[in-house]
């Protein structure tokens, strides 16, 4: 997940220029190569709301996920853009323990916010990696916004870019 600094996930308007930054950070490394990572990903999961901005946004930019298979969570009726999209309406606990970790090594839970919390609250989530921009935007979607559950955490890495974003690994530790 990317967020501002005051954990903020989307603005009202769900642009997407504060994304962009001109802080500078002498000490932090050159960005990972995105095709790099990108390569590790077996599987997205996303909210609908995610998906409906990664569409709009895709007009502009190209669809960000490629051709790995995607699962929408949803209980509504989405345009189906690419056929490796696939909408899931159910039980998450079923989703993730009978159709996803017998298929998938490392699946990335794209969003949103809501979906995050959902996956939390299941205990299905083995790892929280949030990336950090040098911005306070004030107002939007928070991404812990009353998640109603302590989460013991492991801090796994932490990483500070040229750019001033710091990207944030957490372990989830099973209690």
């Amino acid at each position: 997940m990317v967020s501002s600094l005051d954990g903020i996930v989307a603005k009202k308007d769900n642009s997407v220029s504060w994304f962009e930054t001109s802080s500078n950070y002498e000490k932090g490394i050159s960005g990972q190569d995105p095709e790099e990572f990108l390569k590790t990903i077996d599987c997205y999961v996303m909210g609908s709301r995610t998906y409906e901005h990664a569409l709009e946004l895709s007009k502009s930019y190209g669809w960000a996920y490629g051709d790995k298979p995607t699962i929408v969570v949803t209980s509504r009726k989405l345009p189906t853009e690419r056929p490796n999209i696939e909408f899931y309406s159910g039980d998450l606990k079923k989703l993730v323990n009978e159709r996803i970790k017998s298929t998938y090594k490392n699946v990335w839970l794209v969003g949103g916010p809501m979906l995050a919390k959902d996956f939390i609250r299941l205990k299905l989530v083995d790892e929280i990696r949030i990336s950090i921009l040098p911005i306070i935007l004030g107002d939007g979607t928070l991404f812990f916004d009353r998640v109603g559950l302590e989460q013991a955490l492991n801090l796994k890495d932490v990483t500070c870019y040229k750019n001033g974003l710091v990207e944030l690994s957490y372990e989830i530790l099973k209690v």
